[in-house]
């Protein structure tokens, strides 16, 4: 997807995030230290709120309650997306049934009802694109060609408010 600002789509940040099987997930410390997870979205609604299970002890946990402003990012094949939001905690066991997973219980062994276990919604404010056509041997190629020619390669960046 090579967009330009005007048509980077709500749509097309949910989709991106869709198809996202981990991201990172970047909170603040209260000393201002950025904090990097990898995390797994356990689903993503069509205005772009990102659901996750977290862990309610640690430092992330921590720095969500002290800051909630976020960061989460995707870099896979040539695209990379960012995008700011803010996460809260939400008390929600329906939600959580609904979200349930296999996989989930790998990170909470008690299951659902582990005491640890926490859903946390991330609210996105905006988003930020970029991506290059085509596979890697066709970036590839197109780099040595911008290269050889100095011109710049092709690729697309793009911002939207969400």
């Amino acid at each position: 997807m090579t967009t330009s600002s005007s048509d980077l789509t709500q749509q097309d940040v949910v989709e991106r995030l869709r198809a996202a099987s981990w991201v990172m997930l970047t909170t603040a410390l209260p000393d201002g230290t950025l904090l990097s997870h990898p995390m797994t979205p356990q689903g993503v609604d069509e205005d772009a709120e990102v659901w996750f299970f977290v862990g309610l002890h640690g430092d992330q946990a921590d720095a969500l309650r002290g800051d909630p402003h976020v960061n989460l990012s995707i870099a896979e094949a040539g695209t990379w997306l960012s995008v700011a939001g803010r996460a809260r905690f939400v008390e929600d066991r329906a939600k959580v049934e609904q979200l349930w997973t296999d996989q989930a219980e790998a990170w909470f062994p008690a299951g659902k009802d582990d005491p640890d276990l926490g859903l946390l919604q991330v609210s996105s404010d905006s988003a930020q694109y970029w991506g290059t056509p085509g596979g890697a041997a066709v970036r590839l190629a197109r780099i040595v060609r911008a290269k050889a020619t100095g011109e710049r390669p092709p690729g697309g960046t793009a911002t939207t408010e969400l």
